[in-house]
């Protein structure tokens, strides 16, 4: 079963984190095997720090990660998820590529490697995840 990367993982590594850094390589190492991949929250997020969309695709080849649209049922779930969210009090800053990374990883059946767990657990729970 394929690996939906979060971007916290792929930027530990790109900036050689050095609290996260070596972790976040063995693991992209220990998955590479069943497949590695990114969807477009994750690719708009990766563009940030980049001048060009062939860096981000350079980026990509170097550490083999494919590129997966969205379902419309992820971006469903997502939206559901966030409306929870935001009914509990959660704040909006920041939060809306991680509701769409959940939502396609839920629907997908995707593994989700990531660092930024509580979220993802709490809102999509069916969602296996690697994480610290």
């Amino acid at each position: 079963m394929p690996v939906l990367v979060d971007t916290n993982v792929i930027l530990d590594v790109i900036t050689d984190d050095p609290d996260w850094s070596d972790w976040s390589l063995s693991q992209l190492e220990l998955n590479e095997s069943r497949g590695l991949a990114v969807n477009p929250a994750i690719y708009a997020e990766l563009c940030y720090g980049f001048s060009s969309p062939r860096e981000v695709d350079d980026l990509l080849r170097r550490f083999a990660l494919a590129y997966q649209e969205t379902p419309r049922l992820g971006l469903f779930k997502a939206a559901k998820a966030y409306a929870r969210y935001r009914q509990r009090g959660g704040n909006r800053t920041n939060v809306l590529p991680d509701f769409i990374i959940g939502g396609h990883a839920e629907a997908t059946g995707l593994i989700l490697l990531t660092r930024d767990s509580a979220r993802f657990r709490n809102y999509f729970p069916s969602v296996r995840l690697v994480c610290p």
